[in-house]
């Protein structure tokens, strides 16, 4: 799987969060979140590119590109997390919860949580 550069992750959180969007509604939510609208040319090259990896596929409507994630954010959360337990902690998800549980980024609410949740 293609990795996302920060830049591009921000992006696909976006079209994830508005389904299926062109490059317009893109930089209105940009601008609605942090106050200035990024130049149109800027979001056109990184929906290219996210296309080119893979993550976007688009619809053309005349002249405007309606952009549609390939991947869900489940899929990507997924895949971005095993390859965190492979890289950092040879692969077990067993030490990567228990990381976090010794450096406190995990209560026992939260553990219980999971665990039930994997009795489900």
């Amino acid at each position: 799987m293609n990795t996302l550069t920060k830049a591009e992750e921000e992006i696909m959180h976006i079209i994830w969060r508005l389904g299926p969007c062109a490059v317009g509604q893109i930089r209105d939510d940009i601008e609605k979140n942090e106050g200035q609208k990024p130049p149109h040319s800027t979001i056109s090259t990184m929906v290219r590119i996210l296309s080119e990896k893979g993550f976007l596929t688009h619809q053309a409507y005349g002249r405007t590109f309606v952009y549609h994630p390939t991947v869900t954010k489940d899929e990507y959360s997924r895949r971005t997390l095993k390859k965190l337990a492979s890289d950092y902690f040879e692969g077990s998800m067993n030490r990567l919860v228990s990381f976090l549980v010794e450096k406190k980024e995990l209560n026992v609410d939260e553990l219980n949580d999971l665990l039930d949740k994997m009795d489900d």
